[in-house]
């Protein structure tokens, strides 16, 4: 007998018990289910729930293993200095550094979905449903989201936090109007500022490193325009991702091949990500419009980055990984395909803006998609009522032409 009939035995055993659905949800994340249903009419599809977020997941394993590479490149970039010649394989593609991320971007892993799907298993028990897999894609997102060094405590209360106050309060998978895994990113922001912020959180041991004689420093390029220094990475850095930052958000074009994945296997919508990059270059081209019509003098706290290339906002940060991942997660969005093109673009609109005018933490994404979360059931009222209205008004302006003879005579009738 195989485990799989075994584990098919087991079910049926505890069916009906109090912990039935933490056993049904090991069962089925292992195994296909072998139920099968028996009347009515099926619309036979090879997508579900499982498989979407499996998807989602597949989307971000590669921003996840470029950011363990990443971690150690810049540890040992802040300690040795940066290479003069840069060459993939001999400095960034190597043991040592996958051994710095492995070692503490894995545990970021454990803990996010150790503590996540135990709370998800635990009201699943409390309240009698079936375990939802909503949380699989949420546990990859938030290790990513976060800076290389976070204490594990730290993630454990927020994780805590944002599962059971962004989500499960609202009744679990499907009905949260706020993204759960940006509410435990707002939560470590808000209650733990120090470790979100500044230059010493990007880069693995700048921390404990901190004045001593060995003190390293990893400043984010929207962190030395925001302190209005220069910075030494070139667009090639930026683009390909060997810069510091959040564990996953750095390469820009890992992120540009998920969102490409997710779109082509229709999970993601292209509305939002076209959208939200809109509103973010407009921004950015009004910023760099008032610094070349000379309205804003160069000693101001803003004009680093008001000044900053308005394309190149989509290069550093987290705007481009929140575009993608975040943004467009089909529960917290908008739902009508007009709702779209205006939910994206205000996200990419005020995700510059808030960056800019918010130069103790000058990063916005994650602050817009919560806001536009808010914001999103409001938007697609409007553009609802607003389709409702224009076809009333073209059935008040129909012609409506009789179809039989019968209909001819009381139109005569009607109009004698």
């Amino acid at each position: 007998m195989g485990m799989k009939e075994k584990l098919h035995q087991l079910k049926l055993k505890y069916q009906g018990k109090k912990m039935a659905p933490a056993f049904n949800a090991l069962h089925t994340f292992l195994y296909t289910p072998n139920e099968t249903t028996h009347s009515g009419s099926h619309v036979r599809a090879a997508d579900d729930l499982k498989r979407t977020m499996n998807t989602v997941i597949m989307a971000l394993v590669p921003c996840l293993l470029f950011g363990m590479f990443n971690a150690g490149y810049q540890h040992y970039s802040a300690i040795n200095g940066f290479p003069e010649s840069f060459d993939l394989f001999e400095h960034f593609l190597t043991w040592d550094n996958f051994l710095v991320g492995i070692t503490t971007i894995l545990p970021l892993v454990i803990v996010s979905y150790g503590v996540g799907l135990a709370i998800e298993f635990l009201f699943a028990v409390i309240k009698g449903h079936e375990v939802e897999e909503g949380y699989l894609v949420t546990g990859m997102l938030v290790p990513l989201i976060v800076p290389v060094d976070t204490p594990l405590w730290m993630l454990t209360i927020a994780v805590a936090f944002g599962v059971v106050i962004g989500k499960e309060v609202f009744g679990g998978t499907g009905m949260n109007i706020l993204n759960p895994a940006l509410t435990i990113r707002a939560f470590l922001f808000f209650a733990y500022p120090t470790w979100m912020s500044g230059d010493k959180v990007w880069v693995h041991e700048a921390v404990e490193r901190a004045g001593t004689a060995d003190a390293i420093s990893g400043e984010t390029i929207l962190g030395s325009l925001a302190q209005g220094s220069d910075y030494s990475y070139s667009l090639a850095d930026m683009f390909y991702g060997f810069i510091p930052g959040s564990v996953g958000e750095t390469s820009t074009l890992l992120i540009i091949l998920g969102g490409l994945f997710l779109v082509f296997s229709k999970i993601a919508s292209w509305r939002i990500m076209v959208s939200s990059v809109v509103g973010a270059l407009v921004m950015g081209l009004i910023f760099n419009g008032i610094v070349d019509a000379g309205w804003l003098p160069e000693y101001s706290k803003f004009y680093a980055l008001m000044s900053f290339p308005y394309w190149q906002h989509l290069l550093v940060g987290g705007l481009a990984f929140g575009i993608v991942f975040m943004a467009t997660d089909p529960v917290t969005g908008a739902q009508t395909n007009k709702g779209k093109w205006y939910y994206g673009f205000f996200i990419g609109f005020l995700s510059v803006m808030i960056r800019v005018f918010n130069p103790g933490y000058p990063e916005g994404v994650f602050l817009a998609i919560l806001l536009m979360n808010v914001f999103a059931p409001t938007i697609d009222h409007y553009v609802v009522r607003g389709n409702i209205r224009k076809r009333l008004k073209r059935f008040k302006t129909a012609t409506i032409y009789p179809k039989t003879s019968d209909e001819v005579d009381s139109l005569k009738t009607e109009t004698a």
